[in-house]
C-alpha cells in the first residue's frame, strides 16, 4: 500500500453540540441556496443535513486538501438531485470555498443540479439515474476489499428508490459478498416526485427487506445525532456483511412553517425564504 493511502486524516468530530450546530449551518445554506432561484430542494436537504454532517465530519476518513487521497472513504449520493445540502456540506467542510456556493445551478456552473463529476474527485460518481449509487458502491467496496484497503464505501440512497430493480441486484450482490466495508445510509423521508412513497408503491417492511438480501439493519432517527453516531460506530465494528442504517428523517427539519411538507422541489419566494430563515434562527442549537 503507498504511503499516501496509509496517512491520518484531521481527528473526526464526536463533539455532538459543535456537530448540530454544523447541521444548522447547513439548513440555512440550504434554504439560502434555493431562494437565490426560488425552487428547490428544500425539504429533503433540511431533513438530510443531519445524515451529512454525521458522515462527513464524524464518520468518513477524508482529506479536503487532496481529495483524490487513495486512503479515503468513498462517498455515493445515489440521490443525486439533493445537492443543495451535498454542496454545503463539501464547503463547510473545506473541498471548495463558500464562495462557490451561489452558483448553485447556474448555467454552466458545475454546481449542478444533479451532483456530477464535473465537481471534481469529491465527487466519486455522476448517479444522476436514480437507483444507480449502490451498484457503483459495491464496486468500489469489493476493490477496496481486494486492495487490502481500509477504505470504506458509504452511500446515501433515497427511499424512493428502492422501487428501482437496480438497486436489489446490487443489495443482493454486496450480501452474497459479505462487503463488511459498505455503508448504505437509507434517507427515509417518505417523499417522492409522486408524492408520498407508498402512494406509488407500498414500500413496507422496509427493514425485513433489506435483512433478507444478507444486510444487517439498524433503524434510527435521522435527525438524531447520537443515535446516528451510535449507528455508524456499530456498522464500522462490525466484520462481516454490509450495514444499512434506516435513518427515518423530517422533511424541513428544523423551520416548523414546513416541517413535514411533502413537496419534491418546493417553490421558496422569497416571503417564505425569509420566515423559514426566520425560524431556523429561533430554533439555533
Amino acid at each position: 500500500m503507498s504511503a499516501g493511502a496509509e496517512r491520518q486524516p484531521a481527528p473526526r468530530i464526536r463533539d455532538i453540540p459543535r456537530l448540530r450546530a454544523i447541521a444548522h449551518r447547513l439548513r440555512r445554506q440550504v434554504v439560502t441556496m434555493a431562494a437565490r432561484k426560488g425552487q428547490g430542494y428544500v425539504q429533503q436537504g433540511l431533513g438530510a443535513a443531519d445524515l451529512f454532517t454525521a458522515l462527513y465530519f464524524a464518520e468518513m476518513r477524508l482529506d479536503p486538501t487532496d481529495p483524490s487521497w487513495p486512503g479515503r472513504d468513498r462517498f455515493l449520493l445515489s440521490t443525486a438531485h439533493n445537492t443543495a445540502i451535498f454542496y454545503a456540506t463539501l464547503a463547510e467542510r473545506g473541498f471548495f470555498p463558500a464562495e462557490r456556493l451561489p452558483d448553485y445551478v447556474e448555467d454552466g456552473s458545475p454546481l449542478e443540479i444533479n451532483a456530477s463529476e464535473r465537481m471534481g474527485p469529491m465527487v466519486e460518481a455522476t448517479c444522476g439515474s436514480l437507483g444507480q449509487g449502490l451498484s457503483v458502491g459495491v464496486g468500489m467496496a469489493l476493490a477496496a476489499r481486494i486492495a487490502g484497503s481500509p477504505a470504506r464505501t458509504y452511500v446515501v440512497l433515497g427511499d424512493g428508490e428502492m422501487q428501482e430493480g437496480q438497486v436489489w441486484e446490487a443489495a443482493m450482490a454486496a450480501g452474497s459478498l459479505r462487503l463488511a466495508n459498505l455503508c448504505l445510509v437509507l434517507d427515509l423521508n417518505e417523499l417522492q416526485a409522486g408524492g408520498h412513497i407508498d402512494g406509488v408503491i407500498a414500500m413496507a417492511p422496509i427493514d425485513d427487506k433489506w435483512r433478507a438480501f444478507g444486510w444487517h439493519v439498524i433503524r434510527v432517527d435521522g435527525n438524531d445525532m447520537g443515535a446516528l453516531l451510535d449507528a455508524l460506530d456499530a456498522a464500522r465494528a462490525r466484520a462481516e456483511g454490509p450495514t444499512c442504517i434506516v435513518a427515518r428523517t423530517l422533511t424541513g427539519k428544523g423551520a416548523p412553517c414546513i416541517e413535514g411538507v411533502m413537496a419534491h422541489y418546493m417553490s421558496t419566494p422569497p416571503a417564505l425564504a425569509a420566515q423559514v430563515l426566520e425560524e431556523l434562527g429561533e430554533t439555533a442549537p
